[in-house]
């Protein structure tokens, strides 16, 4: 495992978006009513994400932290509204759309998938990061036991709060894109997202679901994209 200063990847995305002078973060960083910056999201979004997607390594691991370098009061816990209440040993994970074999999965036979555990930077849209050891199963994993389909472009997450996400197929298939279950070594706590979250280095925080119940495939991006998005928010939010 590769060791290097947090933010010098980070940094040198961040700035190529920033001299592209079309980053959608920069554009839309509030939740409310359509705006001028709204506007010119809804021009940019397309090239700013082609771009992203071209700077975006699929099957290239994003180089780690020690866990000395873990920051466990930094992570902050942002909420949708509801906490929900969801029982471990009754939970089941659907995966099904552009699949061949459409499934529910139980955390029993989650777990019994081999554990990977990565300390990555959580970088949240609002300026603040945290540097947290995440474990759980590869999504590429859970993936790939239903089938994709060939037409798969898309993965969308519900979640159990109502929250919604969707991304793309490349960075869902990434090594280090994780359905987690447990954080800084101990079970992932409610609040937290649990049982199951995404967790990633190469997306922005709001395109990490928590209290995950459901993946679904598509071949093509629905008219609701992401509960941020829907509101101006960047779609791809790469790092």
């Amino acid at each position: 495992m590769s060791i290097i200063q947090p933010d010098r990847r980070l940094l040198t995305r961040r700035r190529l978006l920033q001299l592209s002078g079309i980053s959608g973060v920069g554009l839309a960083l509030s939740s409310c009513g359509l705006s001028p910056s709204d506007h010119l999201n809804q021009v940019f979004e397309p090239l700013n994400q082609r771009l992203e997607e071209l700077l975006l390594r699929p099957q290239t691991p994003v180089p780690e932290f020690p866990i000395s370098a873990i920051e466990p009061d930094k992570l902050l816990i942002n909420s949708f509204g509801i906490t929900p209440q969801i029982d471990s040993q009754t939970f089941r994970l659907a995966i099904d759309g552009a699949v061949h074999q459409p499934m529910q999965i139980s955390m029993s036979d989650i777990q019994k998938m081999p554990l990977t555990s990565m300390v990555i930077q959580h970088v949240c849209v609002e300026g603040w990061a945290a540097i947290v050891q995440w474990s759980g199963v590869r999504l590429r994993d859970l993936i790939a036991l239903a089938q994709p389909k060939s037409e798969a472009r898309y993965v969308y997450f519900q979640s159990a709060d109502g929250y919604y996400e969707s991304w793309d197929l490349a960075s869902s298939l990434h090594p280090q894109t994780l359905m987690a279950y447990q954080k800084n070594g101990q079970p992932l706590a409610i609040e937290n997202g649990a049982p199951l979250r995404l967790a990633a280095p190469i997306k922005l925080g709001y395109k990490q679901s928590k209290w995950v119940t459901r993946i679904s495939l598509t071949s093509e991006l629905m008219t609701q994209t992401g509960y941020w998005e829907d509101q101006g928010y960047e779609w791809f939010a790469g790092l």
